[in-house]
């Protein structure tokens, strides 16, 4: 067995490791009848996208959940892939074309296609060799891309199916329109930002004078607006139908400033009576509210603004081809000239950007593709009856709220984009036949299907193309060939779906989660108007939804490169090591809440990784290992007659550990799994077992046993610990001799705690959990002598002498164990005492102990110590009698806790009388 080296070298271990688990294909999945499945898809990345602090901490969790089901004997499927990006990659290649002074135009679309799928082959796969760089154990030969031919086939038959089981329809609506990028954004594509603008009030001229109740006249109203450059595409001003102050001029005139022409006066209730003075102009084709007015009062709609947010020929001069912000300037100047403005004021509101270009986006009325959402009532029943469960449950909330709002408010899905990247829509339109004149009913004018007509020269496809999310959201099944009819593709996706788990972020959980619920409910499996419990559980795409929390800097801002901080996930891979960086960052990550990032709170991991080498390289220095290469070959070693208690409790803490480490996975606590991970080594094994062993060395008849105790708690760490740090648990479990195969990962599964204790029961090494439990006394006594030296400021000093005072069962565990306590709490020697003695002491729940600190005493200090104890216990007992005194807890409680409150304050009322007979020594 060779040495390990004295430092562990994590870039050289990744690198070697990694490797080999490719080239043996232990990450490849197949389906096997005997072994149920696990199955995570990866929430695709942009092909665009390079990693971040939100992969990191995404993709660990997966591949932790991924490795722990491989770990348990199952049939683990962790599918990558990237997503095409639609707007977001198209506007990285038409920015590398404006660098030669080119246009996607002038390309034309065949020609800028080829140009985008270039850069995808150059760059699309940067973000998988990062992900390997974490440890990512993907199914490779699996990757999907969402513009694969096969892909692509699923989202135009879905689109086919949705449109003739008529969920699918175009139609003039508003929508969010990207200015920059030219195409129609769907809400959640869309950022609210909070801007300082202006409120703006101007005059309309009444077209005949209002008399006031005190017979002035009222010639003009004052309308309060945010938007002056889009006055000129008013058709109407509205008030509020119950307002006193204008619902008499409901039915008359009012000129438009500019182009001049007259509108209606109209009432409506959606009118907010309380904004500005109460009266709105209404713009139905630039404002979703003005929208619905002009819709319920037969307004004409007036577009004065082009694609690229300039105004058209319907502003009419001085606008025509300015800019909206400019005409914004202009419309102001006109109207001051005019004498038609009020008054100018400071105003903050929030305005939508477009989340790619990050420019503000207009609301526009367009003729797009629309979505009715399918199966709404069964995605919320789908939840309801936990057929899909969220974890943290918390976020159910947020996902039947979408779901609830969106069918309340009618709320339909724009599915088309005007772009040249991406799925193009599967709808040809008859030639010769004006666009506004087509009957979208009549298949002679409109044909629908994946392959096209049949006599393609007679007809013209739609240029629009899919938003991106309409091929996102079939990712589940569509990865798995649906729909094609391959026998092995139909094989897999018989066995892996529905998948298992989906872990993503809060923020998508109606973008994408919900959708996918939706669409798997409706296309997977014939077409049903309602589904039956079994229907749906075979349907739903995955069981289980772990949702992350967002992760921010320290003083809680978002992380993102323009605010510089947000850290290069390769340069903390190469400064704390892949397991480093894994172990830190889901230590810091409490389920389902936002994660405050900072270096030192993951340093954690490193320093994890570098005490589990040592650990192991310590033991290997103390003695040969013999055959570690099974569970049931390293327990043979272990000789149950010679057990003391140290030896009882670390292997039911080992068991213990094991337990609930396999139901924080059940529970998807993950946040939890650090910690027992670290709690069981760190503090159970490293500071405690080992320490106690090393006085067990030097004796013949126990050194056999003890190391193969550190041999069986090792090996079962570096399985628990594998999910999580992966490469330093295979280099270790290969340099230490465990198992007998080409890696941990392709040879060995964990035993449940059960099978442990079966397994030592079957060469008679019987756990005494009772014995066991008492060292968790002998641990209060430990610490409480630590605390005791260190107030006497003789922490480091080991030359000292420890006396006790106990009862004769007390004693007795105490001197049997007298080698383990004296190495534990740094003492020469430790006496037993029959009387309490006048030095400064501690009083423990199996013994009181007096440091006999040579004749110099820091008594002034150890009276602080004591009086400050006395004045906590002093508060717990005041807490407890007030408890216990109140009848109402007395009578509401149940039995143990009233049991276990009259315990703890006798427990302190005890110790403080001990306390006090100790300080009155002092004297």
């Amino acid at each position: 067995m060779p040495e390990l080296p004295k430092a562990y070298d994590a870039h050289l271990v990744e690198s070697k490791w990694y490797r080999h688990w490719e080239e043996q294909g232990a990450f490849s999945a197949r389906p096997d009848n005997t072994r149920d499945p696990f199955v995570i898809m990866i929430p695709p990345p942009n092909v665009t996208g390079m990693l971040h602090m939100g992969h990191i901490l995404n993709n660990t969790l997966q591949d932790m959940l991924v490795r722990r089901a491989r770990l348990e004997g199952k049939v683990a499927l962790w599918q990558p892939g990237t997503d095409h990006a639609g707007i977001a990659t198209q506007t990285k290649v038409e920015r590398e074309l404006r660098k030669e002074g080119l246009h996607r135009r002038d390309l034309g679309r065949e020609k800028f296609i080829e140009k985008v799928w270039e850069w995808k082959e150059k760059h699309g796969d940067i973000i998988f060799r990062q992900l390997r760089k974490l440890g990512a154990s993907c199914d490779w030969k699996r990757s999907t891309f969402t513009l694969d031919e096969g892909y692509e086939r699923a989202v135009l038959t879905a689109f086919v199916k949705l449109y003739h089981r008529g969920y699918i329809y175009r139609g003039l609506r508003m929508c969010n329109w990207c200015p920059a990028s030219q195409t129609a954004l769907s809400n959640e594509e869309v950022i609210m930002k909070p801007q300082k603008g202006k409120l703006w009030v101007i005059r309309y001229q009444l077209v005949e004078p209002d008399r006031r109740p005190d017979g002035s006249l009222r010639n003009h109203l004052e309308i309060s607006t945010t938007r002056p450059e889009t006055l000129m595409g008013d058709t109407a001003v509205a008030v509020h139908p119950e307002d006193a102050r204008y619902k008499h001029l409901i039915g008359k005139g009012i000129f438009r400033p500019f182009p001049r022409a007259e509108i209606p006066i109209i009432g409506d209730r959606a009118v907010d009576r309380e904004f500005g003075t109460g009266c709105l102009k209404v713009t139905p084709a630039h404002d979703p509210l003005d929208f619905e007015i002009g819709q319920r009062h037969g307004l004409p709609n007036l577009d004065i603004l082009n694609p690229d947010a300039t105004l058209n020929a319907l502003a009419g001069e001085p606008f025509l081809g300015l800019d909206r912000y400019e005409a914004r300037t202009v419309a102001v100047n006109l109207l001051n000239e005019q004498g038609l403005m009020v008054k100018e004021e400071d105003y903050e509101n929030n305005v939508g950007f477009s989340e790619r270009a990050d420019v503000a986006v207009e609301p526009r009325l367009t003729e797009q593709w629309w979505l009715r959402y399918p199966k709404v009532n069964e995605a919320i029943e789908a939840a309801d009856k936990g057929f899909v469960r969220f974890h943290p449950k918390r976020w159910e909330n947020v996902y039947l709220h979408w779901l609830k709002h969106g069918q309340k408010n009618q709320i339909d899905w724009c599915l088309s984009r005007q772009l040249w990247w991406g799925h193009r829509i599967p709808v040809w339109y008859c030639k010769g036949i004006e666009r506004s004149d087509l009957d979208l009913e009549n298949p002679d004018h409109v044909h629908v299907s994946v392959d096209g007509p049949p006599d393609p020269q007679n007809w013209v496809r739609e240029e629009d193309v899919l938003d991106t999310w309409a091929s996102s959201w079939l990712w589940p099944f569509a990865t798995l060939g649906w729909p094609d009819d391959d026998p092995q593709k139909w094989a897999d996706l018989k066995y892996f779906y529905p998948t298992s788990v989906l872990v993503t972020g809060f923020d998508i959980i109606f973008l994408w989660v919900a959708r996918m619920i939706m669409a798997g409910l409706e296309l997977m499996g014939p077409e049903k108007k309602e589904l039956t419990g079994e229907d749906m559980a075979e349907r739903i795409p995955f069981r289980d939804v772990y949702i992350t929390g967002l992760i921010r800097d320290a003083t809680r801002r978002k992380m993102s490169k323009s605010l510089g901080n947000s850290p290069d996930p390769l340069r903390l891979i190469e400064k704390y090591g892949a397991d480093g960086l894994r172990f830190g960052i889901v230590n810091i990550a409490p389920s389902g809440q936002d994660i405050l990032f900072s270096e030192q709170r993951i340093e954690i991991g490193r320093n994890f990784c570098n005490k589990l080498w040592n650990a192991c390289r310590f033991r290997q220095l103390s003695g040969p290992s013999s055959d570690n290469s099974s569970l049931r070959t390293i327990v043979s070693r272990i000789h149950g007659e010679l057990l003391d208690d140290y030896d009882h409790w670390i292997l039911t803490r080992l068991l213990q550990a094991n337990q609930d480490l396999g139901r924080a996975y059940k529970n998807f606590q993950c946040h939890s799994i650090t910690r027992l991970l670290y709690d069981f080594f760190w503090r159970d094994f490293c500071d405690t077992y080992v320490e106690v062993s090393k006085s067990k060395m030097g004796r013949e008849d126990m050194k056999e046993s003890v190391l193969a105790i550190q041999d069986l708690v090792i090996r079962q760490l570096l399985l628990m610990a594998q999910p999580l740090t992966p490469f330093i648990a295979e280099e270790l479990w290969s340099l230490l001799g465990y198992g007998v195969g080409d890696s941990l990962i392709q040879d060995n599964a964990i035993e449940s705690s059960p099978a442990l204790e079966v397994a030592l029961r079957d060469n008679e090494v019987i756990l005494d959990r009772t014995t066991a439990r008492q060292v968790d006394r002998l641990d209060e006594l430990v610490k409480k002598t630590r605390a005791l030296k260190a107030g006497c400021q003789m922490g480091n000093n080991k030359n000292v002498t420890l006396y006790y005072k106990a009862g004769p069962s007390e004693s007795e565990r105490i001197e049997s164990n007298r080698d383990s306590l004296t190495r534990l709490m740094g003492v020469a020697e430790l006496t037993a005492s029959p009387e309490d003695m006048d030095l400064p002491a501690a009083v423990c729940d199996l013994a009181t102990v007096f440091l006999d600190l040579s004749g110099s005493p820091d008594v002034a200090s150890e009276r602080r110590r004591l009086e400050k104890e006395l004045t906590k216990l002093h508060k717990a007992i005041l807490a407890g009698e007030a408890r216990l005194g109140n009848q109402a807890f007395l009578n509401k409680a149940p039995p143990r806790i009233v049991e276990g409150a009259k315990s703890k304050l006798a427990d302190a009322t005890a110790k403080k009388t001990e306390l006090e007979k100790i300080l009155a020594r002092l004297g």
